[in-house]
């Protein structure tokens, strides 16, 4: 039986332009279960973004799915009509985003956003029980006064309070999956910690599954399940947070972990990832990560590394985890 609610196999995702075509997702495999977190993390450019949009059917022209499959709920998004998929975003699929003041309608009122919300979930609804559901949604995501908040517009809310409405407002719909595209990026530290706690107590209270997009591993440590480490369109390394953190293989994770301050370790210095990032216009051969690695073979600049998985299910595409390229960096190390 397969109880898997998001399946995504060999998604390829390309930007058409003047200059050329852009391969911002180039064939990523992966799933999640009903009720799990997956933190998917990279730099900018990297493709986390864009894989998730093509999810809920964001992505539009010049963009264009050209290859792979997405399956949600036992669906295929990719033969869903443009009704079909309307239907499926806002109800079984939600997303909150970056910065809620440019997702906020500044001439609406709150209340009236969320309340487009529910019409769009369940059509015909009361004036009244659209009134009592959104003050309940604004309670649950921990805004006081819920009453008053409805009948105030954006500009008249913190930072944190447009974002726990952005949540109340994609929340409204109870979604089966919720895709967070870097929800605390505009906040401040401690409102930061505020957000992700709330969406960790709404995920065990609703059961609802949870796609984390971020450029910080140190986000995802508390609350993902399973980490998917992203850099140049392709999945570099994946697997749950206790492997990922506990014993990371590839150099980009490794670099990514030691780019974060040790709060116990007094004068220590960030270490940064040395060069520039990939050129999507121009992917080389072999791995797009082998012109910053400190540990790049002559194999990983021409031939594209397989992916090696681990009893445990880790899974690293790098050659450095090829048995014969062990026996080489050794006998390297050892002067032979």
């Amino acid at each position: 039986m397969n109880n898997k609610l998001l399946e995504i196999n060999d998604l390829k995702v390309s930007f058409f332009t003047p200059a050329g075509e852009v391969k911002a997702v180039n064939g990523i495999s992966y799933s999640l279960e009903p009720g799990k977190v997956l933190g998917i993390v990279g730099e900018s450019g990297s493709g986390k973004s864009v894989s998730s949009y093509s999810v809920i059917g964001l992505i539009d022209k010049p963009g264009k799915i050209v290859g792979g499959s997405i399956t949600f709920n036992g669906k295929d998004v990719s033969k869903m009509s443009k009704q079909e998929r309307l239907a499926m975003a806002g109800n079984e699929i939600a997303m909150i985003f970056q910065d809620p003041m440019t997702c906020l309608n500044p001439v609406f009122t709150i209340g009236n956003q969320i309340a487009e919300s529910l019409y769009h979930k369940y059509g015909k609804i009361s004036k009244d029980d659209v009134k009592k559901r959104s003050m309940d949604l604004l309670s649950l995501v921990g805004i006081n006064e819920p009453e008053k908040r409805l009948s105030q517009y954006p500009h008249e809310f913190s930072g944190g309070m447009r974002q726990r409405a952005m949540i109340a407002m994609a929340l409204a719909g109870e979604p089966k999956l919720l895709i967070a595209d870097e929800p605390t990026t505009a906040l401040d530290v401690t409102i930061q910690a505020q957000i992700l706690e709330l969406l960790k107590d709404i995920q065990k209270k609703t059961g609802m599954a949870i796609v984390l997009i971020t450029h910080d591993l140190g986000i995802v440590a508390d609350m993902a399940d399973d980490i998917i480490v992203m850099y140049g369109g392709k999945i570099v390394e994946q697997g749950s947070v206790y492997s990922i953190f506990k014993n990371p293989h590839h150099p980009y994770t490794k670099g990514l972990l030691r780019s974060l301050p040790d709060l116990n370790a007094k004068g220590s210095k960030l270490i940064p990832i040395m060069g520039n990032p990939i050129d999507l216009l121009h992917l080389p051969s072999g791995c797009a990560f082998a012109p910053r690695c400190e540990e790049c073979l002559k194999v990983c600049i021409s031939n594209m590394p397989e992916a090696y998985k681990d009893a445990d299910g880790h899974t690293t595409s790098c050659w450095l985890m090829d048995e014969r390229a062990k026996e080489s960096v050794e006998e390297h190390k050892n002067g032979k």
